[in-house]
């Protein structure tokens, strides 16, 4: 469990993000010390169609590419709508407010704080993680997805 309570902000805009905007993005996030955890929300981008008369067939989606966030390569699993942060302190907000106006330069976006990542182990979790589970993952597992979230390591 986590013993203290960190900040946690969205930032959402007016339309999805396609993978280039979203790359930009998040090469700026990272460079920002301070931010613990990251979660990208939005519309699954499955590789292959998941029902209907072309269940099983290749899925050929523009929006579903290999991204490159500092020095890794992500591979998009969703069409970013949504980014969720959870912060070390308050202060680091007006830098992810100057990183949203640099990227988003042609739309409007919102930077809202609140409450939107679990901070206690579910039962997903455990199921999924067993019960020492990385804290730094909670909240983050899909019941439904076999893979792990993507880490990607920022500075600090």
């Amino acid at each position: 469990m986590t013993e203290a309570t960190f900040p946690q902000c969205r930032i959402s805009t007016e339309r999805l993000l396609n993978p280039e905007t979203t790359e930009r993005l998040l090469n700026k996030l990272i460079e920002i010390p301070g931010i613990r955890r990251m979660v990208l929300n939005g519309p699954n981008l499955p590789a292959t169609v998941t029902y209907g008369p072309a269940k099983g067939l290749a899925n050929p989606h523009t929006m579903r590419k290999t991204i490159h966030v500092g020095d890794q390569e992500i591979p998009l699993q969703v069409h970013v709508g949504t980014i969720l942060l959870e912060l070390e302190n308050r202060e680091i907000i007006p830098a992810l407010q100057a990183a949203c106006e640099a990227v988003f330069t042609h739309w409007t976006f919102r930077i809202q704080e609140g409450r939107y990542m679990k901070t206690t182990p579910s039962l997903v979790d455990y199921c999924k993680y067993g019960p020492d589970a990385d804290k730094d993952i909670l909240g983050m597992a899909d019941p439904s997805s076999k893979s792990k979230p993507v880490i990607i390591q920022g500075t600090k």
